[in-house]
């Protein structure tokens, strides 16, 4: 079949299906002016390349001639990488959800030829079944009531369309930034918690590494047992769990269920940095063993599996190989029995192995909470491994999107500094250097997606803030001052074309694509809120160069959603670290000297012997520093010289790593 109009795009997902028989169009001009022109109202999918059920539905429905005929002949398809086009999916999401009471993927949405959403749903199967109708039934109600009740349907648009734009209109005013934000949110937590298995809510179950983040500065804000207890059990469980690869590394998407057990098999490289990140941290703050292999194995994970040719990271990979899901990953107990022989007994009752499997007669593997490990267990894991690696390998998507190289390119940082391993420092510049390369405009502006050679779409809030996010941690872990400069212009972009003067911050530029509405995601998703980790960035850069515009737009911001994020801090946890870090009144330290000196490399050192999630580090040579904290701060007696400060002012300056310690503890 020749291929329809997506052969010319990039993205893996659009491209799967290029050569389906329905006439898709990306979502562009051509498509827009195409429905105006013929007055057809248009059916928006909205999918992503990992996804189980849209392909699911393709093959049911979009790979189905006579539905694709019909498709053709009443509607204009148009087909949409959700990756790519965050904001398209956040408004249409949105009126989905006002729509039906729930959303997800693939989204299915009808437009009136002006795209306003007038019906829609998720998956529809190709015949009526669990309460839902065929995706056909619903294209035949949809084209009869755009014939025959149209003006109802337009009417129905409107209002949907004026409710969206209410809903993101600017907000003014908030609240006080007090501790009480932060006392309530955590007491909110407890409430939630899941005692027994870690996490919060039932199944499926999500890891949410960005409220156990939040629980590890609670912990060291104020030494709270309970939040790093609560962050321990479920580090603990999900490194334990099925939703853990035990033999190659990194995290699956979720678990299916309550316990951890049986994964939604996709593996999502926002979810990987996120986890390594906070697994860093913990390991920071507690020295336990498992939580460093954690970071390992799944940086391992994404540097061999998620790395593409260019140093940039790969989007994800599916959870189906061959159309099967999971296949890849389970096991039989022949099959490890064959690998291991005589030491298969022991390595099948430390992960759970029977003969009639625990999922679909096969077996996930898993681990007992706090089991422990011992080196022949390792043996058996890789011997595995390269079994596995020899069997078919589920597809990956292998887009570069800035935003969660963004979120990478910090995970990595983090970890190269924890851990001193100079090659993740390397690996993150390299994915750094490629994007400030390669995926931006002639203007400078920074573009959302890179592939095959080509940068496209206009890059929307959460692409500045966490590729902003991601060059300072680089920057505190290499002390090279490019990375600072970058971020500190990719913040300047923030401020001139995303800030709601109102306060906060708009997903998408002022010069952006006019939509039928400009979308302001407050919650956190599988990502975080990119108003709130610009809100982050913005404190960073306070403390990092004294300008008070970045702390007071930050704080805008933030006094804007306290009082929601405190009543529910499961979707705002990302504002809540960065109202934790501003109500902490960060410590500013500066380490003056040269780096190759074993001097720094001790004051270095020190610093980095601890988890500070409320510190701001620079480093380097006062005398030509462009980081304003650094600047004026000179060696003395010719040695290398550490300053406390806060708000710029600084505690006498040190040269001994214990009296830094000191300093540090006091402060």
């Amino acid at each position: 079949m020749a291929p329809n109009r997506l052969a010319n795009e990039t993205s893996p997902y659009l491209l799967q299906h290029a050569h389906n028989p329905v006439d898709w169009y990306p979502w562009g001009p051509e498509a827009l002016a195409t429905a105006r022109a013929e007055d057809r109202p248009i059916f928006l999918s909205i999918g992503y390349a990992a996804c189980h059920w849209c392909h699911v539905m393709e093959r049911e429905s979009f790979e189905n001639e006579a539905t694709a005929r019909f498709l053709n002949e009443r509607f204009v398809p148009i087909k949409v990488d959700r990756e790519e086009r965050p904001d398209l999916d956040a408004i249409y999401m949105d009126a989905v959800q006002h729509m039906t009471g729930a959303g997800g993927w693939p989204m299915s949405v009808f437009l009136t030829p002006g795209g306003k959403p007038f019906y829609g749903g998720t998956y529809f199967p190709d015949q009526p079944r669990h309460g839902l109708p065929s995706f056909r039934q619903v294209l035949d109600g949809v084209d009869q009531a755009w014939r025959e009740r149209r003006s109802e349907v337009e009417r129905s648009g409107e209002t949907l369309a004026s409710a969206l734009t209410a809903q993101m209109a600017p907000t003014s005013g908030g609240s006080e930034l007090g501790a009480d934000v932060l006392d309530g949110a955590l007491a909110s937590l407890e409430r939630g918690f899941d005692e027994r298995h870690g996490g919060w809510g039932g199944a499926p179950k999500f890891p949410q590494p960005m409220i156990v983040e939040l629980l590890l500065r609670l912990h060291v804000r104020s030494g709270d047992a309970r939040a790093l207890a609560m962050a321990r059990r479920t580090l603990d469980a999900m490194s334990a769990g099925g939703i853990y690869d035990h033999l190659g590394g990194g995290f699956a998407r979720y678990a299916t269920d309550a316990v951890w057990l049986v994964p939604h098999f996709e593996k999502m490289l926002y979810d990987n940095a996120q986890l390594t990140r906070v697994y860093t941290h913990a390991w920071q703050l507690t020295g336990e063993p498992r939580y460093r292999a954690v970071v390992e194995e799944t940086i391992d994970f994404v540097l061999r599996e998620l790395r593409t040719d260019d140093g940039g990271f790969a989007a994800s990979l599916d959870a189906d190989t061959d159309s099967v899901e999971g296949a890849t990953y389970v096991w039989t107990k022949e099959e490890i029995d064959a690998v291991l022989g005589d030491e298969a007994a022991e390595f099948e009752a430390a992960y759970g192995v029977t003969a009639n499997g625990n999922w679909e007669g096969r077996t996930i593997l898993a681990r007992p909470i706090g089991a422990p490990d011992d080196a022949r267990l390792a043996d058996a894991r890789w011997r595995l491994f390269e079994v596995r690696r020899a069997r078919p390998q589920p597809d990956r998507d292998d887009k570069v999107l800035t935003a969660w190289n963004g979120l990478m390119i910090g995970a990595l940082a983090d970890a190269a500094a924890a851990f001193g391993r100079g090659d993740w420092a390397d690996a993150a510049a390299a994915a750094a250097n490629l994007l400030l390369t390669r995926a931006r405009d002639k203007n400078g502006r920074l573009l959302r997606s890179w592939k095959d050679g080509q940068a496209r779409h206009a890059g929307v809030l959460d692409d500045y803030a966490n590729l902003a996010d991601g060059l300072l941690a680089l920057y505190g872990a290499t002390f090279d001052e490019r990375w600072f400069l970058t971020a500190r212009d990719l913040a300047e972009t923030i401020l001139a074309h995303f800030a709601d003067p109102a306060g906060g911050f708009f997903d998408t530029a002022d010069d952006h694509e006019a939509l039928i509405a400009r979308p302001k995601g407050l919650q956190d998703n599988a990502v975080p809120s990119g108003g709130a980790m610009s809100a982050g960035v913005l404190l960073k850069l306070a403390a990092l160069t004294g300008e008070q515009h970045y702390e007071e737009a930050a704080s805008s911001a933030m006094a804007g959603v306290a009082s929601t994020a405190q009543r529910y801090p499961t979707a705002f946890a990302e504002w809540l670290n960065a109202i934790a870090f501003s109500l902490s009144e960060p410590a500013e330290i500066a380490l003056s000297g040269q780096p190759a000196d074993s001097g720094f490399a001790a004051l270095v050192a020190a610093v980095r012997s601890s988890y500070r999630p409320f510190a701001v580090v620079a480093g380097g040579d006062s005398r030509s520093s462009a980081v304003p904290l650094l600047q004026s701060r000179p060696v003395r007696d010719g040695q290398a010289t550490a300053y406390v400060c806060r708000h710029f002012a600084c505690q006498t300056p040190v040269t001994r790593p214990e009296d830094l310690l000191a300093q540090l503890a006091a402060a």
